[in-house]
């Protein structure tokens, strides 16, 4: 049999090169847009944290004895006698707030996470948990704390447990959200096709729910501060939480302001990093309309 002769069209391999080239162009420049707007974001919001601090001292009249500004901040950081000592101590205890921190992110998130696909397989578990869990959330976290170190005891379980807690709820309804966003036409061709629950899960739900994931670890960065702080002053003592009381009783005003800067600044920091890499990789990917 005669084999017929492959067609081909003039130029173009040269014109899919330069349609290629041409989209690599605009995810670069997608990229460097998010990436410029991040960061603008990020120093508008130290600018306006400082503004408020000063201002708000200067507002309300705050005796220089008891409100202490940036400069005397820095003063007591970098420029006293005792800064180095100052540096140690602090720097020392807001290490181990982030480790508690950590623990309590790691914790609430991976359990939010898991619950919500759980949720997004069976809808009857969602329909007879959910509710259970909006309710328990409603419950001040101040008021469950001597029954969980109760259970736990005053250790690294009710550092995961409490942290976890603060961190799991928001993320929680955040991820379903997410999961529950997915096109219902592209799960319908799933189903068209055979494929499963799981299928349409990692297909496509998973997929499409990337910002809202990045979302929930966004707002999950300054939740677990809180959590560790909580568990802290609660329970475990160390780090800033359980120094914050002591420093108060001992009017060492310059040694609180300092370790609320730190803690706050630890938060915007950790949050806007987040956030720069999730408008980087939503860029990248095609998704930065729904950053």
């Amino acid at each position: 049999m005669e084999t017929l002769p492959a067609l081909s069209v003039p130029g173009g391999g040269e014109q899919f090169a330069k349609l290629n080239a041409e989209v690599r162009r605009e995810v670069r420049r997608s990229t460097l847009r998010a990436l410029g707007r991040s960061v603008l974001t990020f120093v508008l919001t130290i600018v306006a944290v400082v503004v408020i601090w000063v201002g708000s001292l200067w507002v309300f009249g705050i005796s220089p004895y008891v409100g202490k500004g940036p400069v005397e901040v820095f003063e007591f950081l970098f420029t006293v006698p005792a800064a180095d000592e100052n540096r140690e101590r602090l720097f020392g205890q807001l290490a181990v707030t982030l480790g508690h921190a950590t623990v309590g992110f790691a914790a609430g998130l991976v359990a939010a996470l898991v619950v919500a696909v759980v949720f997004q397989l069976s809808k009857g578990v969602e329909h007879a948990l959910m509710p259970l869990a909006m309710l328990l959330r409603s419950v001040p976290l101040v008021a469950m704390a001597p029954v969980i170190i109760l259970i736990f005891g005053r250790d690294f379980a009710s550092i995961a447990v409490i942290g976890g807690i603060v961190v799991f709820f928001p993320a929680l309804v955040t991820i379903v959200f997410g999961l529950k966003s997915a096109s219902p036409q592209m799960n319908d061709l799933v189903t068209v096709y055979g494929g499963t629950s799981w299928t349409r899960l990692h297909k496509i739900a998973l997929p499409s729910s990337l910002p809202e994931f990045f979302a929930a670890v966004r707002i999950s960065v300054p939740g677990a501060i809180t959590g560790a702080l909580l568990a802290e002053w609660l329970a475990v003592g160390g780090g800033i939480g359980g120094a914050v009381g002591g420093y108060v009783a001992q009017a060492q005003f310059s040694a609180v302001w300092t370790a609320v800067v730190l803690v706050t600044a630890s938060a915007l920091i950790l949050y806007n990093l987040v956030q720069i890499v999730e408008s980087v990789a939503l860029a990248r990917m095609g998704m930065a309309d729904r950053a």
